[in-house]
């Protein structure tokens, strides 16, 4: 009876500790800081330069980014990178690139992070700029 009794407590104590609710959470906090273009207009010719910082205010992982530029009304796309989305970085992650601008238009440039498997915690971020 003994026995018994003591591995109902054994069994109890197990339950209630996996039960319960940890304090730290592996989910990733990502953050986006598009730090270049800015919104103010460009002239065609103009070089455009790209620089992104893509982090995890956990200081986790940052899995998979994705940076593309597509034009408002049209929806054309003429910029999307990296060709691999998967960078795998510790802590945080700067993506830095230029383009030539010679179309003139509205255009967004959509920065996106996210974590191992698609949708999780996604985070999107966005700037409109014009060409004229």
């Amino acid at each position: 009876m003994k026995k018994f009794l003591f591995l109902s407590l054994l069994a109890a104590l197990f339950t209630f500790n996996a039960c319960k609710d940890d304090d730290t959470s592996s989910e990733p906090d990502y953050q986006i800081d598009i730090e270049s273009p800015d919104a103010t207009d460009k002239v065609v010719g103009d070089s455009l330069d790209i620089h992104i910082h893509f982090s995890d205010k956990n200081g986790g992982t940052v899995h998979h980014i994705n940076v593309r530029i597509y034009e408002k009304d049209s929806g054309t796309e003429i910029y999307n990178k990296p060709e691999a989305e998967h960078v795998h970085a510790e802590g945080e992650y700067s993506f830095e690139d230029a383009i030539l601008l010679d179309t003139p238009g509205h255009w967004v440039l959509e920065a996106k992070v996210w974590g191992h498997d698609d949708g999780v915690a996604e985070v999107l971020e966005s700037v409109e700029f014009h060409v004229n």
